[in-house]
């Protein structure tokens, strides 16, 4: 692949984890850089700018939450999947809530750590190529301008992680059609396989609380009781 591979960014404390994630995606055909705390992983997003980021949540100096927290609030929209423990719960709904794009509870297999980023990656590379053909998206209030990658809301420029745009723009295209969660994994984080769906519901109520006056009676986005979501045109 030459200069072309693209480049992954690990950060995980355990010499064990590292090793085992740094040989499977080098041996996948990507360059792979290494951090060992939260301060070591900032440096690194700002020096290598990787195309990806494994962020491990129990990491020394500054923890996996908040190496996220800081990358989203300076506008970094790298895609970022976190490694975390089964007993994280609580941890993992922060992340998704905070910018993570997708998680992934360890143990873990070689093979699903690839299947995953090449999901995400898969994803922002289409992305990518569709923007370049300066497409605008609208419903209602709300348009998107694919080539700029910004929304609005009215008037209102709109803030989002690269995930949360992306599924919006899916729920504008698929417009008053009833969506389930596993069309929306599928669709937007291109999963090959079964996911956990509750990634879908923690980006549906980020959306929400950028595009809805009241989250709680939401006039764009429905929920379809025992099967997903509905994007209605809101005049």
């Amino acid at each position: 692949m030459g200069n072309t591979k693209l480049k992954i960014l690990i950060v995980d404390d355990e010499p064990s984890i590292r090793t085992l994630l740094e040989y499977n995606l080098i041996q996948a055909g990507y360059e792979t850089v290494l951090a060992v705390d939260g301060e070591e992983a900032i440096r690194q997003v700002e020096e290598e700018k990787p195309d990806l980021i494994l962020l491990d949540l129990m990491i020394p100096k500054v923890d996996g939450i908040e190496v996220c927290k800081t990358l989203r609030e300076r506008q970094v929209n790298i895609p970022i999947i976190m490694l975390t423990a089964k007993s994280d719960e609580l941890d993992k709904i922060l992340g998704l809530n905070i910018g993570a794009d997708d998680y992934m509870t360890k143990p873990f297999s070689p093979r699903e750590v690839i299947a995953r980023v090449q999901a995400v990656l898969r994803r922002t590379n289409h992305n990518t190529t569709k923007k370049a053909s300066g497409e605008i998206l609208t419903s209602g209030p709300i348009k998107i301008y694919l080539d700029r990658y910004e929304a609005y809301l009215k008037k209102e420029k709109l803030s989002f992680t690269p995930k949360e745009f992306e599924l919006l723009v899916y729920f504008i295209r698929n417009k008053n059609r009833v969506l389930s969660r596993e069309v929306l994994l599928s669709a937007v984080w291109n999963y090959d396989f079964v996911g956990d769906t509750r990634i879908v519901d923690v980006h549906v109520s980020h959306l929400r609380d950028k595009i809805e006056v009241d989250k709680k009676k939401p006039k764009f986005i429905k929920t379809v009781r025992g099967i997903g979501y509905k994007f209605e045109e809101v005049r």
